[in-house]
């Protein structure tokens, strides 16, 4: 489930009684210019793209009940790409069942129900490869004879599971869902058959039981009713409350930083039965995550997680050496330069609010000349480092980074945060 299926979300599921939890589905090209980093301020694993964008996070908590989904064409991309979280994971899925038309152009998801040889290639070169299941989605084509001789064959690979969900590419969940094909495919397969697409009937963990047994698979894949309501994965019946499913949610979304604007769009999805009521309005015109928590009575959760973040954040930096607050060193040329290790991140700060504006705002006040900047480039690293001149003082980053916009609203940050001046983030401590 696209922007759905992060951790927060697979976490919650988690802990309402899912068994396994799917990833978003991740296309291989972008995980392939993503890089690997350990965590160690959230106790995660984040494969990260050179613009600081997570492209998947993880943790030990899920880290055999995850499944990561891919979208791929390419049974060299895809290799490469299992190979890269295969020991963060439980298994590695290949959707074969996406009819959106970005993954159909790409020949990725239910295009490749159209090229056998090319989905055989895949997922033959991941079981041949890999020390983790592997397995695949797939919808149901067009009619039952080459849905079963599809299944077969993707059976033949040494996949360890198959999920089908009962529409064709171009049928959409108004459609009713071939629960009678599935049973079928259930049957003549040997390896398990996970049933999808009957989240228009599941309404309660009773109704999951009722598709288990209409379809005679091993197991229920559920998306749509689980986004919307995931206390549907209780075996106990449990009345669906959307407050308190909307405060769990937001307590792991703060534990693991995730970004407001995935975190509202979460929620709305809890809150989709009424949209015009106080709290769902609240959330809607949030533009934060200290505004959701407004609206959920979080703030002390919030802060304090943030305090606590704050602190771990000092004791990891400091065993490195790194500066955390504005160091006074003297040049070789006698000039003195306050110095700190900082790296700007745009999302971090307010909407028009920057170092540099705060900090031309503040010189003006105090009746000072303007800042001044001086950036270097370094050839070799493609890389900048700037440097800025308040009152005949130099402040700077020693954090290069790849453009000099950055660098400098770095050197600004480390000029205020010398003066004790929020510097135009949204959280300052």
């Amino acid at each position: 489930m696209v922007r759905i299926g992060t951790l927060p979300m697979r976490l919650l599921s988690l802990k309402y009684g899912a068994h396994l939890v799917y990833s978003e589905e991740i296309i291989d090209h972008k995980m392939l210019t993503a890089k690997r980093v350990e965590n160690k301020l959230l106790g995660t694993v984040d494969f990260v793209l050179s613009d600081e964008t997570v492209v998947f996070r993880t943790c030990d908590i899920e880290r055999d009940k995850v499944i990561f989904q891919m979208g791929t064409s390419c049974p060299i991309r895809a290799l490469k790409v299992a190979k890269l979280v295969e020991n963060d994971v439980a298994g590695i899925d290949i959707n074969m069942g996406c009819p959106k038309e970005f993954s159909i152009k790409g020949g990725m998801g239910a295009a490749l129900l159209t090229k056998p040889n090319v989905a055989k290639e895949i997922l033959s070169t991941l079981v041949n490869h890999l020390n983790k299941p592997v397995t695949c989605k797939i919808r149901v084509l067009n009619n039952e004879s080459e849905t079963i001789a599809f299944s077969k064959l993707v059976e033949s690979t040494g996949i360890a599971a198959l999920a089908v969900h009962g529409r064709r590419k171009d049928e959409r969940p108004k459609h009713p869902n071939r629960n009678d094909l599935i049973k079928e495919i259930a049957k003549t397969l040997k390896i398990p058959v996970i049933a999808n697409g009957g989240s228009r009937e599941i309404k309660s963990f009773a109704n999951i039981l009722q598709f288990k047994e209409q379809t005679g698979c091993s197991s229920i894949m559920l998306a749509r009713a689980a986004q919307w309501n995931p206390m549907i994965f209780c075996e106990s019946p449990k009345e669906f409350n959307p407050v308190k499913v909307c405060r769990e949610y937001t307590k792991i979304a703060i534990d693991f930083d995730q970004h407001p604007i995935n975190v509202k769009y979460v929620l709305q999805q809890f809150l989709h039965e009424d949209l015009e009521n106080d709290l769902a309005r609240k959330i809607l015109a949030s533009g934060e995550l200290n505004e959701i928590c407004s609206a959920l009575d979080l703030m002390d959760y919030f802060v304090d997680a943030l305090q606590k973040r704050s602190k771990l954040k000092e004791l990891l930096e400091k065993p490195l050496g790194r500066t955390i607050c504005p160091t006074k060193r003297k040049l070789e040329n006698g000039e003195e330069i306050i110095e700190m290790d900082f790296k700007y991140i745009r999302r971090a700060y307010l909407e028009n609010r920057t170092p540099k504006l705060v900090l031309y705002e503040y010189c003006i006040k105090q009746g000072w000349k303007c800042p001044t900047y001086e950036a270097i480039y370094y050839r070799d690293e493609h890389l900048f480092e700037a440097s800025v001149t308040v009152n005949s003082l130099k402040y700077k980053s020693t954090i290069r980074d790849k453009s000099k916009k950055l660098v400098e609203q770095a050197a600004a940050s480390v000029c205020l945060q010398s003066f004790g001046i929020n510097d135009g983030r949204k959280i300052y401590s």
